[in-house]
């Protein structure tokens, strides 16, 4: 019996390859961060994750619809494909992965080839995002932001893009406390900055997991406050890393909050 979420899509016809020679294209490929099936071949069997990111998915699952029939996803960082996949298997009319690396577009291009799904793939920055033609119902924002530069600018320059929910999710480090904190503090009060569970970047200014784009890793605290100051509503939090996140301030006198900072009337 098929499943409700093999049945929710129409896959299109896949090529045929042998076992042998899948697992020669899969090599050739590169070194996979990604995890997948392909025909009973693993693409990264060894990941130092474990079976990644299934199981970061298995945790963050039930907290998107399991009918997406209509809807339209960008994945932005979409890496080898595993999170296109799925939101293509609960049925999303289009889903649009965007990467900067030639390599991961390959592999997601040859991932979705193998599995049967329509995947567009487009070489583009998350700070290019924002020149995509319309909005979309789900953005997924995985993995990305601890990788960026200048992660809060790239995160309020993707909020135009998100016309429904953002799934959002980055490395945390530090306290995962919460506490309530006033809206104002005097100059002279610098005890607050010693409470760990305060929001805080770390910043990384060489290497961390011998990934020298690990740049910014927040607490908890500050991820959130982050997705509130650019206008989010925090809908759900399936998982120490995610956040389930929708719209609701992004616009303030008509503006987006980005280009009134750009402007100087924030």
């Amino acid at each position: 019996m098929s499943s409700l979420s093999d049945s929710l899509h129409e896959q299109l016809p896949s090529p045929v390859y042998a076992r042998e020679q899948l697992a020669e294209r899969i090599s050739e490929l590169g070194e996979w961060f990604h995890n997948l099936n392909l025909g009973g071949v693993p693409t990264a069997p060894h990941h130092f994750l474990g079976d990644f990111p299934s199981i970061k998915w298995r945790q963050i699952a039930d907290a998107i619809p399991l009918d997406l029939t209509g809807a339209s996803v960008l994945d932005v960082g979409c890496n080898g494909g595993f999170y296109s996949i799925e939101m293509k298997k609960r049925g999303a009319r289009r889903v649009l992965g965007i990467d900067v690396d030639d390599r991961y577009l390959n592999q997601a291009r040859f991932a979705s080839e193998i599995l049967g799904f329509d995947i567009e793939l487009e070489k583009r920055s998350v700070y290019a995002a924002e020149a995509i033609p319309g909005q979309f119902d789900y953005v997924l924002f995985m993995g990305v932001f601890y990788h960026l530069r200048y992660p809060l600018f790239a995160l309020d320059r993707l909020i135009k893009k998100v016309g429904g929910k953002l799934i959002f999710q980055t490395m945390v480090r530090g306290s995962q406390e919460l506490q309530s904190w006033h809206e104002n503090y005097p100059f002279w009060n610098t005890e607050i900055f010693e409470q760990r569970d305060f929001p805080k970047m770390f910043f990384i200014e060489h290497s961390y997991s011998n990934d020298p784009t690990n740049w910014w890793i927040p607490n908890r605290a500050a991820v959130e406050a982050m997705l509130r100051s650019s206008g989010l509503e925090i809908e759900s939090h399936p998982e120490p890393e995610t956040w389930i996140c929708r719209p609701t301030a992004v616009v303030r006198d008509g503006q987006y909050i980005l280009d009134r900072e750009l402007e100087g009337s924030l």
